[in-house]
């Protein structure tokens, strides 16, 4: 058993020194100082103050994935490819096995809990001889998974925002430069928001709140002001097969990409476990909240929206929410103030993912896993944040969206590698947990045994079909405009992290043994 599994309970810390502020109760330095030294028995040091509550862990997930939001951001396209059959049943499908997944991250973190998440849990679980270069592949995998979806969601809110202003203004028309300058506010504009640690955890709670009083006062203003509803064989047994696929099964395939993205980035807040007291048992209460909400509020939101369709065709614009509201309201001024409600739930959203892919990108590179880690390793010592590793991952983000100046449908290809490359990074550990055998780990408090398993293999099976049926062309016949050039992005991928693997990574990337080795020598000297 590695030494961080059998001493991860010890005392011992290079992090007491950090100790919470003069106003903390007696019982909450305790724990917030037993949590240092758990982490230095893992080889690492508490550089991140512990601010962040349950209910903050929980708004950074929920405002990460945003279920309802994203169904929002994605309906037309889902719809398209299965009806809202797609959509309702298609949530109903996506909810099971990201109970599945959230239990499996939810076991890991309460076993392991590390700002580093599935790569960390790689390096711990897997074979001795394939540990680094595991831990590796998982690091790249969750790092590029977060920046992609960052990309995703700016879009979106780029999009939201653009049009509004043209259903104000009908004489204005979007052109593709236009989304891409709204692209690259919306992102300089959240990353703001990131430089500043003392603010997050408030952040957090906002964010979480602007999504649900958005998503009720949608739900309740959109079907209330329709002027006539679909009835309930529309909503629940109307399949549409407008890809071009002649097999229905393989349109309603292709399609699940849309609703699979309201479940996305549920390892959130895993990555926030050095920033939260007790992160063993706040980091899965995290988790399985954000299913749960998620769940509820897409699945409502969803049959809400199909009943208050009134001219499905009309919705095929670049912001068909928008439409959809115009249409109920008949008033381009509240169907704006719907929008704006949109557009405030995925600012929240791309807040969240600022956060989450800064603390993959800092945790990474603890462990010398990417270019510059010596540089990007750094937390702000009065902003007490990774500002270096913030504004690297939003640089990154910067540079990924000129990708929509030359092609907006190799661009929304990044969507679908998002989703795979997350669940890859989630299966790799799963795998070497399965190979060392559940039972040969100290589990954490959150355990829940035989159907651990089964929601381990559920994992694993759903990585593989999305690696496989999530890169079919979403419509036929295939042409430039409607090829699915996620292919391209895993190349592009797979050579970036075996190139810089092979040239530097494999000589520099912190070695298990040397990690254990100063892990050691932590708890010896705080014992």
């Amino acid at each position: 058993m590695a030494l961080s599994t059998t001493i991860g309970t010890d005392k011992g810390s290079y992090g007491i020194e950090q100790a919470p502020g003069k106003d903390a109760l007696p019982q909450e330095k305790t724990s917030l100082n037993e949590d240092a030294m758990k982490l230095a028995a893992m080889g690492y040091t508490q550089d991140m103050p512990r601010n962040f509550s349950v209910w903050s862990i929980v708004g950074i997930g929920f405002a990460l994935t945003n279920s309802w939001w994203a169904i929002s951001a994605a309906l037309v396209a889902g719809i398209n490819s299965g009806g809202p059959v797609l959509i309702i049943y298609g949530i109903l499908l996506l909810a099971v096995i990201s109970t599945c997944v959230g239990i499996s991250l939810s076991e890991l973190a309460s076993a392991f809990p590390n700002a580093g998440g599935q790569y960390f849990w790689a390096n711990e679980l897997a074979p001795k001889k394939y540990a680094n270069f595991a831990s590796y592949l998982t690091g790249w995998f969750a790092w590029l998974g977060a920046i992609f979806t960052t990309a995703s969601v700016a879009l979106a809110v780029a999009s939201a925002l653009l049009g509004s202003w043209q259903l104000s203004h009908p004489e204005f028309v979007i052109e593709r430069v236009h989304v891409f300058v709204g692209y690259q506010a919306v992102n300089g504009f959240a990353l703001i928001f990131n430089c500043y640690g003392k603010i997050l955890p408030s952040l957090a709670h906002i964010s979480l709140w602007t999504s649900l009083v958005s998503f009720l006062v949608i739900l309740i203003v959109v079907p209330g002001k329709a002027p006539s509803h679909q009835d309930a064989k529309f909503v629940f047994a109307t399949f549409f097969n407008n890809t071009g696929w002649e097999n229905n099964g393989i349109a309603f395939i292709v399609g699940l990409i849309n609703p699979n993205w309201a479940f996305a980035c549920l390892d959130a807040a895993t990555h926030m476990a050095e920033e939260v007291p007790r992160p063993e048992r706040m980091v899965p209460i995290a988790i399985m909240l954000t299913v749960a909400i998620g769940f509820v509020t897409a699945w409502s939101f969803a049959i809400a929206i199909c009943f208050s369709i009134q001219d499905l065709d009309g919705l095929i614009t670049l912001v068909p929410m928008l439409e959809l509201f115009y249409q109920s309201l008949r008033h381009k001024t509240s169907a704006i103030f719907l929008e704006t409600l949109i557009v405030l739930t995925g600012l929240g959203c791309m807040v969240a993912t600022h956060s989450w892919q800064a603390r993959l990108c800092w945790s990474f590179a603890r462990d010398r896993g990417l270019p510059g880690s010596r540089f990007l390793a750094k937390v702000h010592p009065r902003l007490d944040v990774p500002l270096r590793a913030h504004i690297a991952s939003c640089v990154v983000v910067a540079v990924v969206g000129c990708l929509y100046l030359a092609s907006s449908t190799a661009f929304n290809s990044m969507l679908t590698a998002s989703i795979v490359l997350l669940y890859n990074s989630y299966a790799i550990p799963v795998a070497c947990l399965l190979v060392r055998g559940r039972e040969n780990i100290k589990h954490g408090p959150f355990w829940m045994g035989p159907f651990g398993l089964l929601s381990n293999v559920v994992l694993l099976a759903w990585t593989t079909f999305t690696f496989v049926l999530y890169s079919f062309p979403v419509s036929m016949p295939v042409e430039a405009s409607t090829m699915n050039y996620v292919c391209v992005v895993y190349a592009v991928v797979f050579i970036v992290m075996i190139g810089y693997w092979l040239i530097y990574g494999k000589l520099t990337f912190r070695r298990r043994d040397e990690r254990l080795v100063q892990a050691e020598i932590a708890v010896n000297l705080i014992h």
